[in-house]
């Protein structure tokens, strides 16, 4: 359970109350109270001539099953532009605005590439001086961990509950959304979630399908759902009328645009694609400053 220590009236345990709010956006939440019908989305293409070369190098000597991917490039990305532009790291629940003590990628990890394989869920915290390597790593061995036969907490907590008959479960499923908006849900049951991760995070790339929209839930926390689609060659035009084939990565975004603005969106969508373009920013910490 994350320290209590110096929490204020109205802070939660995993965030802090953003006091001082402006007029608009303290009546925001209870204007428009759910976060699915508070969906903005955005798509992007990265271009992914340099991230190729960069990850080439990273996976000189390693095997498969350990080689750096478009996917921990997407990730480190992610940690880094959310770190130096904090407002990402925000969520409205119980109608307030939040600010997340700690920055987390949440992701599904499919033990197996078959139809009636199991899902794990991967929940995973990192530090402000995080790179790519750090990221890797950590990713790794939370991949090996939930390809194992060992249940995550929260699907734990789920499969208890399979067992109830259905009347009892619209009860229990009505008193956790009661928990849920006051932010008094057991943590054991959600610290594994990703649904109460800074991001949720999809590779869709690695099933071969392209990156398309997906809803934000009102469950939860995640303000943040970023969809990583296909890779594949496409025609990149320069001003003069000219163009040439580059590898492209096409990546939706679906925000709840109730944590920020449209150029704050924008500004932090600018620095992903300069992270990607420019991977060796991945080799900083998340905390060093990027001009873009």
């Amino acid at each position: 359970m994350p320290d209590k220590k110096h929490r204020k009236p109205g802070d939660r345990f995993d965030a802090t109350l953003v006091r001082g709010l402006d007029p608009l956006h303290w009546f925001m939440p209870y204007i428009y109270p759910n976060r699915a019908d508070n969906e903005a989305f955005i798509r992007e293409e990265f271009d992914l001539t340099n991230l190729e070369a960069f990850l080439e190098k990273k996976n000189e000597g390693l095997d498969k099953d350990h080689r750096y991917t478009v996917f921990h490039a997407v990730c480190a990305a992610l940690v880094k532009a959310v770190t130096l532009r904090p407002n990402m790291n925000r969520f409205i629940q119980g109608r307030r605005l939040y600010q997340r003590d700690e920055l987390s990628l949440g992701f599904v990890v499919k033990k197996q590439f078959k139809d009636n394989a199991d899902e794990g869920l991967a929940f995973i915290k990192f530090p402000e001086d995080t790179t790519i390597d750090s990221l890797h790593e950590r990713i790794m061995q939370e991949i090996f961990e939930c390809r194992s036969d060992k249940l995550d907490n929260s699907t734990k907590g789920m499969e208890m509950f399979t067992h109830l008959p259905r009347w009892l479960m619209r009860i229990v499923m009505w008193v956790l959304h009661r928990l849920d908006f006051y932010g008094k849900v057991p943590y054991d049951l959600i610290k594994a979630d990703p649904n109460y991760a800074s991001v949720f995070l999809t590779n869709l790339g690695s099933i071969k399908l392209n990156a398309a929209y997906h809803h934000l839930s009102n469950w939860g926390t995640t303000s943040i759902f970023v969809i990583i689609g296909e890779k594949g060659r496409k025609p990149v035009f320069h001003e003069d009328g000219t163009f040439e084939m580059r590898t492209m990565l096409s990546v939706g975004i679906t925000l709840d645009e109730r944590i920020a603005d449209g150029y704050y969106y924008a500004q932090t969508v600018r620095l992903v694609k300069k992270l990607i373009e420019c991977p060796e920013l991945l080799d900083t910490p998340a905390n060093q400053p990027v001009d873009y």
